[in-house]
């Protein structure tokens, strides 16, 4: 990470090792809120490096990593390592500042701390699996030195961590989290997030036949499918707030977990027997986009820039 600028250095308070800790991780690409919770007395550092997390496996089996070797996990999983080594250090950050956060609420799967679903926490593939299914050592090598270089910063505001949420695309601009969640975040707003194009979810569509739109809905409307859809409220960041359809308003959010869209950012077009759906950006858009991450570095910024940019007034703090 390229030197940091004086004002945005902090220092976090150094705190107790606490034995066996576990990590839970509040859901990445769902719609569910995530938890405000006090800041309890943090580790130092080199602590929060060893920090022992438990991994559920997808066969049901639980792996054990420190806190650095998680972190690689989670950033191969989520992250191309072919984006610029500015956004994987961004990414390593945000990583690490859920998985911090999530550490003073315990775990959320019994007996260990995350699993390995990015649906459900972060998104985690061992080394070894990530270099048997094909990885490269360059890209392993990449990612290590960009968890090594953010090892221990973390986002906070006012001197707390913040609810770290990142997703793959926005389409253009990132969304409010009051907007998707009904929780307003100073630090989780609505922000432009351009050069995105690449992502291969920039724009996604999907055609229900007139019958099957109506099954989807629960619903039997009257006349052609033109004349279903009415009064179309937006967000801030571009998506669907409400849209009407057959008289009965629906929000966006429902909509997009009802129909399976990639995001709220939709449009409709109708013929006489068929509905069109089009989306921009995956995912539930709220605070920093991984593809526009990866677009801001290409142009020059750097991971500091980065997180500022998608996170706005925090201050990104090493711990320790």
């Amino acid at each position: 990470m390229r030197t940091l600028a004086k004002d945005i250095l902090t220092a976090a308070v150094m705190g107790l090792v606490v034995p066996g800790i576990v990590l839970s991780i509040a859901a990445r690409q769902t719609d569910t809120p995530p938890e405000t919770t006090a800041q309890t007395v943090q580790p130092t550092v080199q602590e929060t490096v060893r920090l022992p997390v438990l991994v559920r496996q997808e066969d049901g089996t639980v792996s054990q990593t420190d806190m650095d070797g998680y972190l690689v996990g989670v950033v191969l999983a989520e992250m191309p390592v072919s984006f610029e080594s500015e956004a994987l250090e961004a990414q390593s950050v945000v990583a690490r500042t859920y998985a911090r956060k999530a550490w003073e609420t315990g775990g959320k799967h019994g007996d260990c701390s995350v699993c390995t679903s990015s649906a459900c926490c972060q998104g985690y593939i061992s080394q070894e699996d990530y270099l048997s299914q094909g990885g490269t050592e360059e890209g392993l090598k990449k990612v290590r030195a960009a968890v090594a270089a953010t090892s221990g910063w973390v986002l906070t505001y006012e001197g707390e961590l913040i609810e770290a949420t990142y997703f793959s695309c926005s389409g253009g601009s990132t969304e409010d989290a009051a907007a998707v969640w009904g929780t307003e975040f100073p630090y989780l707003q609505a922000v432009a997030s351009p050069g995105e194009e690449k992502a291969a979810h920039y724009t996604d569509t999907v055609r229900f036949s007139a019958d099957a739109f109506q099954d989807a809905l629960g619903v039997t409307l009257s006349g052609s499918p033109g004349s279903w859809f009415r009064d179309v409220t937006y967000t801030d960041g571009g998506g669907v707030d409400t849209i009407t359809i057959g008289g009965t308003t629906y929000k966006g959010t429902f909509l997009r977990s009802l129909l399976g869209l990639r995001s709220t950012a939709f449009s409709v077009s109708t013929t006489e027997d068929t509905v069109t759906i089009t989306t921009r950006g995956y995912g539930h858009r709220v605070g920093m986009s991984q593809y526009g991450a990866d677009a801001m570095a290409v142009t020059g910024s750097t991971c500091q820039e980065i997180l500022a940019h998608y996170y706005p007034g925090t201050t990104l703090t090493k711990l320790g």
